[in-house]
């Protein structure tokens, strides 16, 4: 273990990578701190007091799930029920409001976005649903998925708690509510928020979360808060190998570093961190279906809100003005104006005043006079703009749908897909094409769990880190389970289900 650390001085991993380490970190690194060597973000810093942090939180959450086989399911409904009346009530809810009124303030002081930080009437609505879909879902723990029967025995396939799952999001506070849908399956989770949602993530658990926790008997630790801003303490929770499964959520880079930690220890990983839909817009598309797309996809900026639209150049001079009536109605509709990128061969279909005309954006740290329309290279059509309240995309004309395709593999985050088409084979050839989790024909807000399957998101895996082995893209609290394989004994006369 290091004691000490000299600036300027270098620390080799086993595959080579050389890390020089810097008079900062060199004069803030402590004896029982820890050094990774991280080959996107460099040297990582954990200092000792984060690792214990974690450590406890972990070996809390650990005995809490222990506890959490001897449960009933009917004490897991109870505490869903509970959390969700909690939510409800006024009293309750005001008080984590005026928690979050800060949260809301520092962040904005700081530049930062607050369309996901604000506990909104809309947010609370989705939290005390979702909270009642998991008091409806039927239990899932130990029951027989398969039963395979051979002559003298049986094999039965059981589903059983996966254990620990250790979740890292944004500075989102609706997550506490989401993930606890992990208890319907008897499992645990550790949280680790961002500091934007801190203060908001704290109040929650002490007004809401954890007194149903102890209403209902389930364990306090069952859900459990990292109490601590410091990313240090999201690295050190995905360096415990202790967790049955990490699942985070944010800026690209942020979460691929989560999830290198994490794989570097054997834990299984759902990773979201980039996310744009796509639309491609066919030929045969019809202009009013594009037009109600386009307005459906830009309500507001998340993962699946339309980012890039390629449309085909036989139609584009018709189309194009289409798509930019549904992108101005789309920022009508938030008081706003609109951006739009154009990549570079594109420009033609689009008037010379947008690239002239200034307008005002809405940006995390206050309003911009922009350009509404700027070129774009082509190698950056896969670029993901973080838009506040002014709708923003990227348009490309393309010769065919097969180079829509083509661009959509090479430089999407393989997310979202929609194809514009009235063509049921062009939709065939595009489902067959397109490496996508979601593909759909139509608007691209409805790839969310709580939309699209009437369950609370955990989060959402794209392919651009490979496909999904044995689940869909949408993780759900019910889709965090093991299978147990159990042999039976026909001849000892136990009962074969």
């Amino acid at each position: 273990m290091l004691n000490e650390l000299e600036p300027d001085s270098l620390i080799v991993t086993a595959s080579g990578e050389a890390f020089r380490v810097s008079k900062a970190l060199a004069e803030a690194f402590q004896p029982g701190d820890l050094v990774i060597p991280n080959s996107q973000q460099g040297l990582l810093h954990l200092t000792n007091d984060e690792q214990q942090i974690v450590d406890t939180a972990v070996t809390q959450s650990l005995e809490a799930f222990t506890t959490m086989q001897q449960v009933t399911d009917d004490q897991v409904t109870d505490f869903f029920n509970t959390f969700c009346d909690a939510l409800k009530s006024e009293k309750i809810w005001k008080s984590i409001q005026r928690i979050n009124e800060k949260d809301v303030a520092m962040a904005k002081a700081r530049g930062r976005s607050t369309t996901r930080l604000e506990v909104s009437e809309t947010m609370r609505t989705s939290m005390i649903n979702g909270l009642r879909e998991w008091a409806e879902t039927d239990p899932s723990r130990n029951s027989i998925v398969e039963p395979i029967d051979h002559d003298h025995f049986q094999i039965q396939l059981e589903t059983s708690a996966l254990g620990v799952v250790g979740f890292v999001f944004e500075g989102r506070p609706n997550v506490l509510a989401d993930a606890c849908g992990v208890l319907r399956g008897g499992n645990t989770a550790i949280f680790r928020i961002g500091s934007d949602a801190l203060q908001t993530a704290r109040a929650m658990m002490e007004f809401a979360l954890r007194p149903s926790l102890l209403r209902s008997g389930l364990p306090e630790e069952a859900i459990v808060l990292v109490d601590s801003s410091a990313h240090a303490a999201g690295w050190a929770l995905f360096l415990d190998s202790r967790l049955a499964l990490a699942v985070a959520r944010g800026s690209g880079e942020s979460v691929e570093v989560l999830g290198s930690l994490a794989r570097s220890v054997g834990t299984p990983v759902s990773l979201h961190g980039t996310g744009g839909a796509w639309m491609m817009v066919a030929d045969t598309a019809n202009s009013e279906i594009l037009r109600q797309s386009v307005i459906a996809s830009l309500d507001r900026k998340v993962c699946n809100t339309l980012n890039t639209c390629c449309v085909v150049a036989s139609r584009a001079k018709e189309l194009v003005p289409v798509l930019l009536d549904g992108l101005n109605m789309a920022a009508a509709n938030l008081g706003q104006e609109y951006r739009i990128h154009v990549t570079e061969g594109s420009e033609a279909f689009i008037s010379e005043g947008s690239f002239n005309r200034k307008v005002t954006i809405n940006r995390a740290d206050g309003q911009h006079e922009e350009f509404q329309a700027s070129t774009l290279p082509v190698v950056d059509i896969g670029q993901e703009w973080e838009w506040e309240t002014s709708p923003e995309i990227t348009l490309i004309v393309v010769q065919s749908l097969g180079e829509a395709i083509d661009l959509f593999n090479a430089h999407s985050p393989r997310l979202v897909a929609s194809l514009i088409s009235n063509d049921e084979q062009e939709h065939q050839h595009f489902y067959e094409r397109v490496d996508a989790p979601f593909i759909g024909d139509n608007h691209t807000r409805w790839v969310d769990g709580q939309r699209a399957l009437n369950k609370p998101e955990l989060g959402l895996s794209n392919w651009a880190n490979g496909r999904l082995f044995g689940r869909h893209a949408i993780l759900t609290g019910d889709s965090v389970y093991t299978v147990r394989t159990r042999y039976i004994d026909a001849s000892k006369g136990r009962s074969r289900t």
